[in-house]
């Protein structure tokens, strides 16, 4: 072998060497509105889009936005934090999923803080939980779904928490709606909502399966149909220092608690079509509530520890 030959073959290892770890997924990646994909989603070469920095990004790991931009839809199916802080970080789709959620453990933790999901009246779910995961939902907004968030997960003990987040204009006629929460199957949930603004959905929020769900701080506005409401028997809804108001132009109530239980303290229900609504479920209330509508029937008052 002469030298140049050898030369050539040495610069070929040491090229593979130098590249080799933009092979490795990153633990932490970054997207921006002027990236490309082609990158290796690094804080000087970042990627255009959450789906080309998920494939370069480790489980566990945090995608970044470095400025505004639309960073397009995303399927997750490892534990991952998507955080944008002080930037627009728009999901912008038509007729399909903003983000669909896809673990396979409940413990696998998903985070989603500070994106704009908009699905510009066609858009199926602004975010669909399939599987399992512990999700957690902060600082969104979520526009124009026939859902704007759909967790119903077949792996028992999965999780969704909702923190400083608007659900808005979700739902169409009587389908759909804005927060669709509940297990499916035998499947065991919890979900927790706290500081979160349900406005003008075909319905704000609906639990249904065998899941425990705690409301805190939130309010529930302009909804077709009930504010709040259970939807299967092994469903339990504990609502406390919360509104709901102006709901149920068509039917239903502020609060609908026809099947499962549902307790409520604290809370303001007023200017609703029916007020709070009793048809079979448990409902317990407490003397914190301000109610606006004197026979609405069923309730029962929770005795005080």
């Amino acid at each position: 072998m002469n030298d140049r030959s050898a030369r050539f073959i040495l610069s070929l290892m040491v090229l593979a060497v130098l590249g080799t770890p933009l092979a490795h997924a990153q633990t932490r990646t970054w997207v921006s509105g002027v990236g490309n994909d082609a990158n290796p989603c690094s804080r000087t070469a970042p990627c255009k889009t959450f789906a080309g920095a998920f494939s370069k990004t480790s489980a566990g790991g945090e995608i970044n936005v470095l400025d505004p931009g639309g960073f397009g839809a995303v399927t997750i199916t490892k534990a991952i934090t998507i955080s944008s802080e002080g930037f627009e970080a728009g999901v912008l789709v038509s007729g399909t999923n903003g983000i669909i959620v896809n673990v396979p453990n409940a413990g696998d933790s998903v985070v989603l803080r500070g994106l704009d999901i908009e699905g510009l009246g066609t858009g199926l779910s602004g975010i669909k939980v399939l599987t399992g995961g512990n999700v957690k939902v902060e600082k969104c907004i979520i526009d124009r779904f026939s859902t704007g968030i759909d967790f119903q997960p077949t792996v028992s003990g999965s999780q969704l928490h909702v923190s400083d987040t608007t659900v808005r204009n979700n739902g169409s006629g009587v389908a759909g709606g804005g927060i669709l929460a509940g297990s499916a199957g035998a499947a065991t949930a919890k979900v927790s909502l706290d500081q979160v603004r349900m406005q003008s959905n075909t319905f704000g929020l609906k639990i249904q399966g065998s899941t425990n769900a705690m409301v805190s701080n939130s309010v529930a506005t302009n909804n077709a149909f009930a504010g709040y409401s259970t939807a299967s028997a092994g469903s339990a809804l504990t609502i406390d220092r919360s509104v709901a108001a102006h709901n149920a132009t068509t039917g239903a109530g502020g609060v609908v608690c026809s099947i499962g239980t549902v307790r409520m303290n604290n809370m303001t229900i007023s200017d609703n079509l029916m007020g709070a609504v009793v048809t079979g479920g448990s409902c317990f209330t407490s003397h914190t509530n301000n109610i606006d509508v004197a026979a609405i029937g069923g309730l029962t008052f929770a005795t005080p520890q």
